[in-house]
C-alpha cells in the first residue's frame, strides 16, 4: 500500500513540475540588462554587413526632445554560438535568423524572469534586412512597451500613498509614482512632486518632476494645438525661478513633437520637447500627456520634466514616461 501511494505521489509532482506546453515549471533566474538596452543575437558577419547596419538604423535613431543625442534604444551584439549559459538571462533579446516564413514571433521569461525573446525571421539575408526595415519600429515598440511594464512593476512595489494629495483625490485619478518623490506643491487643482536622482532606476545630479493638473474642455479638435500654450501657462502661474521674473516655459528655440496616444483606454497626446527657465540659463527635456476626459468635459494633464545637467537624460525621461502611462481616471 505504501508503495502504491508513493508511486502516485511521484506522479503527482511529476505532473505538477510541467506548465502549458511540457516546459519544467521551476523558478526561473532573474533576468540581467537595464531598461532601453538590447542584446542582438546574430552572426558577427551580418552584424557587420546590411543586416547589422539595418538593426543600428532603426534603434539608432535619436529620441527627441532631448538635449544630447541619444538613441531610442543601446544595443550590444553577441554571436549564437556565444548565446548560451548565463549570456541567455539577458532581459531583452532580438534573434535574427533564417527560416522559411518570414515572420517576427515573441517568446517570454523563457530562460529567466522578466524576459522577452523577439525572433525576426526571413528566408534568406535579404529578406531579413526588409524584415528589419519595415517592421523594425514594431519590433523596438515591443521592447519599449516591456520596458514600461518592468518598471511599473518595480514602483508598484515602492508606490507613493497617494491618497494624501489633494490634487490626486479631487481629480478622481490614481497613479504609480514611487515614495521616493517629494512633495512640492498640491493646491487641489495642480501637483507638483519631486525626485532627486541620487537613486532608483534613474541615477545621477538634479531632479525628477511630476506635474498634475486638469483644465476644462472647450474644442476638442483643438486640444494638441494647445498643448504648448498651456504648458507655458502653469509654468509661469506655478514654476518659478530663482528671481522674479523667472519661470518655465517651453523652449522658443526647439519646436516639441506631438503624437497620438492613449492613455486608460482615452484619446490622448504624448509631447516631448525641451523646457526651459524664461531670463535664466535652466533648461532640460519634458515628456507631456495630455488626456481627453470626455466624461468630465475637462482634459487631464501628467507632465514629467528633467533637470540634470551634463548627463544623458533618456533613461530619466523614460522613467517618467512609464508614470505618466500608469494614470488611469475613477
Amino acid at each position: 500500500m505504501n508503495k502504491l501511494l508513493t508511486f502516485f505521489v511521484l506522479i503527482f509532482i511529476s505532473i505538477s513540475c510541467k506548465t502549458e506546453g511540457g516546459k519544467n515549471n521551476h523558478v526561473l533566474p532573474t533576468s540581467t540588462g537595464n531598461t532601453n538596452k538590447i542584446l542582438v543575437v546574430i552572426k558577427g558577419v551580418d552584424w557587420e554587413g546590411r543586416i547589422g547596419d539595418e538593426i543600428r538604423t532603426t534603434f539608432g535613431e535619436h529620441q527627441v526632445g532631448l538635449p544630447q543625442p541619444e538613441t531610442l534604444l543601446s544595443v550590444s551584439q553577441i554571436d549564437p554560438v556565444g548565446y548560451k549559459g548565463f549570456i541567455r538571462n539577458a532581459k531583452a533579446v532580438l534573434i535574427v535568423r533564417e527560416g522559411e516564413q518570414e515572420k517576427i514571433t515573441v517568446e517570454k521569461n523563457k530562460y529567466a524572469q522578466p524576459q522577452i525573446l523577439v525572433y525576426a525571421t526571413a528566408k534568406d539575408k535579404e529578406g531579413i534586412v526588409n524584415l528589419i526595415r519595415n517592421r523594425g519600429k514594431e519590433i523596438l515598440q515591443l521592447f519599449k512597451d516591456e520596458d514600461v511594464k518592468f518598471i511599473q512593476r518595480i514602483f508598484n512595489k515602492e508606490k507613493l500613498d497617494e491618497s494624501k494629495f489633494k490634487t490626486i483625490k479631487d481629480l478622481g485619478v490614481t497613479i504609480t509614482i514611487p515614495e521616493r518623490y517629494n512633495l512640492v506643491e498640491d493646491t487641489g487643482e495642480f501637483l507638483w512632486l519631486r525626485q532627486h536622482l541620487k537613486s532608483g532606476i534613474a541615477r545621477g545630479d538634479g531632479s525628477n518632476n511630476i506635474l498634475v493638473y486638469s483644465y476644462p474642455l472647450e474644442d476638442e479638435a483643438k486640444v494638441a494645438d494647445n498643448i504648448t500654450n498651456m504648458r507655458d501657462v502653469i509654468g509661469e502661474k506655478y514654476i518659478p525661478g530663482s528671481k522674479e521674473g523667472m519661470y518655465m516655459i517651453t523652449e522658443q528655440a526647439y519646436t516639441p513633437f506631438t503624437y497620438d496616444a492613449e492613455i486608460d483606454g482615452k484619446k490622448a497626446f504624448e509631447t516631448r520637447g525641451k523646457w526651459e527657465v524664461k531670463n535664466d540659463f535652466m533648461a532640460g527635456p519634458f515628456i507631456n500627456y495630455t488626456i481627453v476626459d470626455k466624461e468630465h468635459n475637462r482634459v487631464i494633464v501628467f507632465e514629467g520634466f528633467t533637470y540634470a545637467p551634463s548627463v544623458n537624460k533618456r533613461d530619466f525621461i523614460f522613467e517618467l514616461e512609464a508614470i505618466g502611462k500608469s494614470l488611469t481616471i475613477k
